[in-house]
Parts: structure tokens; C-alpha cells; sequence
């Protein structure tokens, strides 16, 4: 089952190859959602500084009866951190908010602040120093895995011209009809794992005619072929939800999607979906 399933990131790592997304969630409701999770199978938390839920989630890792080490905890780093003393201040802030000895992923949210993202300034010497911070914080044992969000390839060629910790995992928004294919092809040259963020197109996706018409031929919801989806392309999906009956339905993945049916997939014209910010690129299917 899905649920028991794992990738393993290129320092050896596990990670469960479907996550569960916290973006919106009130940090009110976040440890409850967090405990409807676990019971139900789930062991990949999502979470960031950006979201404000960070207390919540760790108060729901820590009171939903397992093991800390029986849970993946993935935050990431505001987007606005790009100084070291800063980012080293925010890792630290982070591990406070959620009273975890450790985190087991943490990533750069995006590698220009949201207010000037994908501006003339690509924040190149800001994204090394915040990274320099998570190679140490990673050396030090706070996080188990370091990689980076919304990166594009010139981000990525920035960082790898000179760490000492290469990015583990590229998250990034993905779905049916916005597939970053050139990108998700350089990434897995490079052994970084891509997490699909809004694998259903925050629910702009769920009636379109041709993806409601493939999921009745496979008897599932349009929910479940798109998370489906992306996990045939070798990607981590990150479905979002507060509800547990979504919760539920959301991991009912066991099933294939046939070669043609991906293919047709592939080539759906774009769907826009107004993600996290409003200001993601669309990309065209292959």
C-alpha cells in the first residue's frame, strides 16, 4: 500500500512517498488534522514557517500515539531568510515551534522573497548563505534531509556549484496539465527527489471533463488519478486537506494508470491553478 511505500533520498534517507499538506490549515486545527492522519495511515507531515501552523503540527506529531521516528516532518524556511545569522535564527525558530528534537526535512520555500518571486533579482548569494545555514544545521544532526521549493534550474545549478550538501528533494507545484517536465528531468539527472505540491490543482482540476471521464473508467475519484498521476512520474505528492474523509480517499492510490491514459494526461492543455501565491508558472504538458 501506498502508505507503507518509500523513496530514498540520495544521503540514504526514507521518505514516504505520499505526504500530507497543511497549507491554510490554522495552526488551531493543524494537530487534530495531524492525528486524523496518523490514524489513517499517513506518516508524511507538511508543513512551513510561511503557514503559521507550525505549533500545531508539532503538537499533533507529538500527541498522535507513535514513535517520533515513525514520522517524516518536513517544514521549510521563509522565503524572505536570505542571510546566514537568519536562517540559522529561523531553523532554530522552527524546531521550537513545533518542540521537535529534529526536523526531518527542511527546505528553502522559494528562492526569491514572494513579494519580488521570479524578479530581476535571482537572490543567488542570499539562497547560498540560507543554504549554508541548513548544510550546517544538517551537519549538526537538527535535520535529517535539506533541499530547496520552486527551485528552477539556474536556482539549482546556483547551489550545486558550491555546497557541500547537495539538495536532496525539489518541491514544486505539479499536477495534471502544469507538469515541469524539463525541470523534473534535471532534478532526477541531478538525484533530487520531486514533491508535487497541489497535485489537484487546489481543486480547479476536479471537473474538467476529460480527467472526471478517466477517473469514472478507472471507478476513482478525480482526486485520487491526479495524485496517482504524479506518483507514476516518480514524484511525492503532497494532497492538502482538512477533512478526514478526503484524508482517507486521498490515499486510496493503489491502482494503475495505463501507459496511453498517461501519455493523453501528459498532453492535456495547461490548467492554470492559482496555487500557494498566486504567482506560479504554468507548464505546458509534454
Amino acid at each position: 500500500m501506498i502508505r507503507s511505500e518509500y523513496y530514498t533520498l540520495s544521503n540514504g534517507v526514507q521518505i514516504p512517498r505520499l505526504g500530507l499538506g497543511t497549507w491554510f490549515i490554522e495552526d488551531a486545527n493543524a494537530a487534530q488534522v495531524v492525528r486524523d492522519a496518523v490514524e489513517l495511515g499517513y506518516r508524511h507531515i507538511d508543513t512551513a514557517q510561511a503557514y503559521e501552523n507550525e505549533a500545531g503540527v508539532g503538537l499533533g506529531v507529538r500527541s498522535c500515539g507513535l514513535r517520533r521516528e515513525q514520522l517524516f516532518v518536513t517544514t521549510k524556511l521563509a522565503a524572505e531568510v536570505k542571510t546566514y545569522d537568519e536562517a540559522v535564527k529561523a531553523i532554530d525558530g522552527s524546531l521550537n515551534a513545533m518542540q521537535l528534537d529534529y526536523i526531518d526535512l527542511m527546505l528553502i520555500h522559494s528562492p526569491q522573497p514572494w513579494a519580488d518571486f521570479r524578479g530581476a533579482d535571482p537572490c543567488f548569494t542570499g539562497n547560498r548563505e540560507a543554504w549554508r545555514a541548513l548544510e550546517d544545521a544538517y551537519q549538526a544532526g537538527k535535520l535529517r534531509a535539506i533541499g530547496v521549493s520552486n527551485f528552477l534550474q539556474a536556482d539549482l545549478e546556483n547551489l550545486l556549484a558550491g555546497c557541500r550538501v547537495a539538495p536532496m528533494v525539489n518541491q514544486v507545484l505539479a499536477h495534471i496539465g502544469n507538469l515541469p517536465f524539463e525541470l523534473a528531468d534535471y532534478c532526477r539527472e541531478k538525484n533530487i527527489l520531486v514533491e508535487a505540491y497541489s497535485p489537484v490543482a487546489h481543486g480547479q482540476i476536479l471537473n474538467h471533463p476529460e480527467v472526471v471521464a478517466m477517473a469514472k473508467k478507472y471507478g476513482v475519484t478525480a482526486a485520487r488519478l491526479c495524485i496517482r498521476y504524479t506518483l507514476q512520474l516518480g514524484m511525492l505528492p503532497l494532497p492538502k486537506t482538512a477533512n478526514r474523509a478526503h484524508l482517507a480517499e486521498n490515499a486510496m492510490v493503489d491502482f494503475e494508470i495505463s501507459a496511453e491514459d498517461m501519455q493523453r494526461l501528459n498532453q492535456l492543455p495547461p490548467i492554470r491553478d492559482y496555487g500557494e501565491f498566486s504567482i506560479f508558472p504554468v507548464f505546458s504538458g509534454r
